[in-house]
This record gives C-alpha cells, sequence and structure tokens, in this order.
C-alpha cells in the first residue's frame, strides 16, 4: 500500500460518481454530495444511472468518466464498484468506494466516514492498494470471440441442468488436471472472499501474487482449491459437448461456451487502484465482515 500519495502530481480537478440506483439513501446522499463537490469548484461527472437518481440531465458512459477523471466515487456495495473497475483500471484512476449497507469487503468506506476521507483525500493524503485484474479471452477454432477483464473472479458451471461437467485445466501449456465438478472458479486474491470462499477454497492477502482455481462440488475429494503463480497462462477447455455451459465474469455477465473453446485467463498489465480507509487494515475488515471473534490484547505483545 502507498500512503500520502498525490493524483499523479496534480490536484484533483475533475470526479466521477457512481451510485446504486436502487439504494434507499441515494437521492439523500447523492443530493448532498454534488454540491458539496461543485461548491469547491470540482468538475463533477454522473453515469447514466446515477444522473436519472437526482433528475441531473447531464451524463456519460462509465468508461468516458473513467477517461476524463481525476477520482471516482462510487456508492453502493461491492456489486457498484465491480461494475465500474471494468472500466476504469485501464485508466488508472483512483476508485474511492462507499457502503451503503451491503457485505462490502471492497467498499469498506461507511457513509459517516465520507466526508473527513474525501478532505483527506482531496488535500492528497490517503492510501492505495493495487488490486490485480484477470483477463478472459476464449478463443473458438482459432479465432479470439470474446475478451474481458475480471477484478474477483471468472466461473465456468453448467446454467440449466444440475449435472457435473469434465474441465481440462492446462498452466502455462502443461497439463495439471482434469475436474469432474459442478464448475471452476478462477479467482484473484480480491475475489477469493467471494464464490471461492463459500467453494472451500482460502482467503488470499490482496498483496499476495498469486491466483486460485477452486472446483465446485467435485466428485473426486482429493480435487481441492489450489494456489498458482500470477504469472501462469491457464487454459480451461470442456473435456465432452456439454449445453448451456456457461462463463460468468465477477458474477455479473456471462456467455456461452462450446465444446471445442479455449478459455484463456492471464494477469492484465494494469491494476485496480483502490483507496483505503486510514484508520482500517485488512484484517479488521476481515473481523468485521466475518464476524470473527476478537482477542484480547493480554498477554500479546
Amino acid at each position: 500500500m502507498e500512503f500520502n500519495k498525490t493524483m499523479g502530481g496534480n490536484k484533483v480537478k475533475k470526479i466521477g460518481v457512481f451510485c446504486k440506483p436502487k439504494a434507499p439513501s441515494a437521492i439523500d446522499i447523492l443530493g448532498r454530495l454534488i454540491p458539496w463537490l461543485r461548491k469547491q469548484n470540482y468538475h463533477v461527472f454522473l453515469d447514466t444511472g446515477t444522473a436519472a437518481i437526482i433528475n441531473e440531465t447531464s451524463s456519460y458512459e462509465k468508461r468516458e468518466i473513467s477517461q476524463q477523471a481525476d477520482l471516482l466515487i462510487v456508492l453502493g456495495g461491492d456489486g457498484t464498484l465491480l461494475g465500474v473497475a471494468r472500466a476504469a483500471h485501464p485508466y488508472n484512476v483512483p476508485i474511492l468506494a462507499v457502503n451503503l449497507g451491503s457485505l462490502g469487503f471492497l467498499a469498506e468506506i461507511s457513509i459517516e466516514e465520507l466526508y473527513p476521507v474525501l478532505e483527506n483525500i482531496l488535500a492528497g493524503k490517503f492510501g492505495i492498494e493495487n488490486r490485480m485484474l484477470l483477463n478472459a479471452c476464449v478463443w473458438r477454432n482459432g479465432e479470439k470471440v470474446e475478451d474481458h477483464n475480471v477484478l474477483n473472479d471468472i466461473v465456468i458451471n453448467k446454467s440449466v441442468v444440475a449435472r457435473v461437467i469434465n474441465l481440462q485445466v492446462l498452466v502455462n501449456g502443461q497439463y495439471m488436471t482434469s475436474y469432474r465438478a459442478d464448475g471452476l472458479i478462477i479467482a484473484t486474491p480480491t475475489g477469493s472472499t467471494a464464490y471461492s470462499l463459500s467453494a472451500g477454497g482460502p482467503i488470499i492477502h490482496p498483496s499476495m501474487h498469486t491466483l486460485v482455481l477452486s472446483p465446485i462440488c467435485p466428485l473426486m475429494l482429493t480435487n481441492r482449491s489450489i494456489l498458482i503463480p500470477d504469472q501462469s497462462k491457464i487454459q480451461v477447455k470442456l473435456a465432452a459437448e456439454y449445453d448451456d455451459v456457461r462463463i460468468t465474469l465477477d458474477g455479473q455477465d456471462g456467455y456461452d461456451m462450446k465444446a471445442e473453446d479455449i478459455l484463456e485467463i492471464k494477469k492484465t498489465k494494469t491494476t485496480l487502484q483502490l483507496i483505503r480507509g486510514p484508520n482500517k487494515n485488512y484484517y479488521q475488515i476481515l473481523r468485521d465482515k466475518l464476524h470473527w471473534g476478537t482477542q484480547s490484547d493480554e498477554g500479546i505483545s
């Protein structure tokens, strides 16, 4: 994590704001935040959904905002952030994620903390975590037919009938194993606390340079989650022809996987710049979100 970082040595002038459309408090929060920013002469960009909440007539696409802004503010939960992250990460723009009441492993800043944290950020006092993303490409008959980036995970499973599928996995061109399972999750450290965790995968600190492959309900008890270096190139193939096999990206977007397709996964060259709260660390976030017990300080040196 980097602290006391300035926005590339430049002052913040342009701020993009994204808000979860159905958040109960969205109108009140935006009704205060947008005038507060404009009063201090910041140029504010709103995406289409956010502008509609407060009846603003001017709006922009996520990617266009990410290209122009010096700072992005995301109001919602992790799902809202995931949608913004895929558009923003190529442009190295810092993101402040504010939790509006959901689980929020990534959106850790509470609404009560928003203005004190914002004042520090706009004064150039903040910390950044660089979060890894994955690129997922589907090759079909030698042609690239899908190309997407994800922050959390890529999931391959049956979309309709609850039947096992047979998946072959290669790492750096070498055959690793075949999974007969309900599906397979390939996750970043950020995504290790999402679907992978529910499938029995480990929690991985976001600073670690590794990926995790977690089978979903495998038939063989010896098929367990495995960590591999983040520089690896992973290829996944269907070992037989199935109907309705889907590839899902960050739990939001998806597409079909055909019998001869090759899903190729590797780390992206750019990272997501996530602004962290000044008074929180990763282990505190885990305790808060997973409701872990607390340890008395007595006797601990």
